[in-house]
């Protein structure tokens, strides 16, 4: 549904209305979804809550995510209620996510399960990464060769997946190559899209909507990856401590280790843990994520002013993308409730493990694809003003 305002009879606030709608649909799914649909033998631990309202939830928050872009596609809904509709949606789709992992049980997987021996991992790190490294530099010296930032970024990727087998062994652990690696990466992001970038991203956080909208998606997937990762637990644990526990402990977490702080609160219950490496690489993913919305956002809002009715290439592009990404980590537990251990191991092995270079190419893939699709979106845009003034009854 158009959201303008020239016939006499619609309100001067069309959207207030559908908000209080789509908010009461939501409250009503949450609540639904604490229905029991499986067995209750695990009610006692986790309060009635399986594995089973997990994957309705999840289910629940793809189909709403899905029906408010289609809706907004064919005009039914307004930008703006499709914008918290998508929220909504994501938001159930996280919860549900977060649940069924943490109801699942820890698959324990044996050496005879790996699809070949860890003595591969140092050819394929050493030539995936060289490779990566070489490509950069010949694709940017190719194709980009007034941005050779493009290639730096390339080469810092490339570099890591070699990083654990230039420097093998303990010291690797510590070493200040690893922490500069690491502490390059969000820096170096965030400069190629403060130059490619930065001034349609200014002009699209002006927009209140898609500023909220960014931000409230950064903050959902920033909790879906400490969830899924299992550094953030409502859970409790067989053998955990029955006393709040507070403990700062070495972690090796995204190439080298970090003092990393456990809080664990039995009572609520409660389990967190927050190390600098892990809230550098798991804030800029979620921060480009969210980046990556408000652009979506923002371009929905334009295109309905300046009297388009379909979203653009570059927003179904970004959406693939983020779902590709952000599902990853899930991939080995979900194929073995589905197929069973006999898939769910290789799958393990080649892409959770982590000694495998193939989960620090998880890592680069998703940074990489993340800040492509921001640059990508932007230059796809530019002959939609993303500037231009949309009503704050909007």
């Amino acid at each position: 549904m158009s959201s303008d305002s020239s016939g006499p009879a619609r309100p001067p606030r069309p959207d207030t209305g559908g908000l209080r709608t789509t908010l009461t649909a939501f409250v009503g799914v949450v609540a639904l979804a604490q229905i029991p649909v499986v067995s209750a033998h695990e009610a006692t631990a986790t309060g009635g809550i399986t594995q089973g309202h997990g994957i309705a939830l999840a289910l629940v928050g793809v189909v709403v995510l899905v029906a408010s872009a289609l809706l907004k596609r064919t005009n039914h809904f307004a930008p703006t209620l499709a914008l918290y509709g998508v929220f909504i949606g994501i938001s159930l789709t996280a919860l549900g996510t977060v649940l069924f992992e943490g109801l699942s049980p820890d698959p324990t997987y044996t050496a005879q399960s790996m699809p070949f021996s860890r003595s591969w991992y140092q050819p394929v790190a050493l030539s995936v990464g060289t490779a990566i490294v070489a490509g950069s530099v010949l694709v940017g010296r190719l194709r980009w060769p007034n941005r050779p930032r493009y290639a730096l970024l390339g080469v810092l990727m490339g570099l890591w997946i070699v990083y654990p087998y230039l420097i093998p062994g303990p010291a690797s652990d510590t070493h200040p190559l690893g922490y500069a690696i690491v502490l390059t990466t969000p820096v170096f992001v965030g400069y190629v899209l403060w130059v490619d970038a930065g001034d349609a991203i200014r002009a699209v956080l002006r927009d209140r909507v898609a500023r909220r909208f960014g931000i409230g998606t950064a903050v959902v997937l920033l909790l879906f990856f400490f969830g899924v990762t299992g550094y953030l637990s409502f859970f409790p644990e067989e053998g955990a401590p029955h006393e709040i526990t507070v403990a700062v402990l070495p972690t090796i977490y995204q190439l080298v280790s970090w003092p990393t702080l456990e809080i664990a609160i039995p009572h609520i219950p409660l389990f967190l843990a927050v190390s600098p490496g892990q809230l550098l690489i798991l804030g800029t993913l979620s921060a480009l994520i969210g980046l990556n919305g408000a652009l979506i956002a923002r371009q929905w809002r334009a295109e309905q002013e300046a009297g388009l009715t379909e979203g653009t290439a570059g927003s179904a592009a970004i959406v693939g993308t983020c779902t590709c990404g952000c599902c990853g980590p899930l991939v080995a537990k979900i194929a073995g409730l589905v197929a069973g251990p006999a898939i769910a191991a290789p799958l393990y092995w080649v892409f959770v493990d982590p000694m495998s270079p193939l989960s620090a190419l998880f890592v680069v893939g998703s940074l990489l694809l993340f800040a492509g699709s921001i640059v990508y979106a932007v230059r796809s845009a530019r002959k939609l003003d993303l500037s231009v003034t949309v009503s704050p009854s909007d």
